[in-house]
């Protein structure tokens, strides 16, 4: 099992950030969508936000490859609505490459056990 983490911001307005963590909410996001999640070997997801900053926890199988995500995304209607309706509350880090709204972390420190 892989562990990757992202980040991401909002645009900076309380109340997309609010209508945004609806979206999230515990049995509010599309089914289509969490099954779409899976189905790329993606086993566990998490979001967490502090300001408008989003951050993401992905926990993947041997599967899962980004590339492969993006092409099963782009070939996914109901995914391609979700990006769409996401967009509206999200914005590109200034560091984020053409088109890239959730940007890979790198990891800097690890407690050693």
């Amino acid at each position: 099992m892989r562990r990757y983490c992202l980040a991401c911001d909002l645009k900076d307005n309380p109340e997309l950030i609010a209508e945004y963590k609806r979206y999230h909410a515990a049995g509010n996001t599309w089914p289509e969508i969490t099954e779409s999640i899976k189905d790329a070997g993606i086993l566990d997801m998490e979001i967490y936000l502090t300001g408008n900053r989003l951050f993401m926890i992905m926990e993947v199988d041997e599967t899962f490859d980004f590339l492969r995500k993006a092409r099963m995304d782009a070939d996914n209607p109901r995914v391609q609505e979700w990006e769409k309706l996401m967009s509206q509350f999200q914005q590109l880090l200034p560091w984020a490459g053409k088109g890239e709204k959730w940007v890979v972390m790198e990891k800097i420190f690890k407690l050693q056990q």
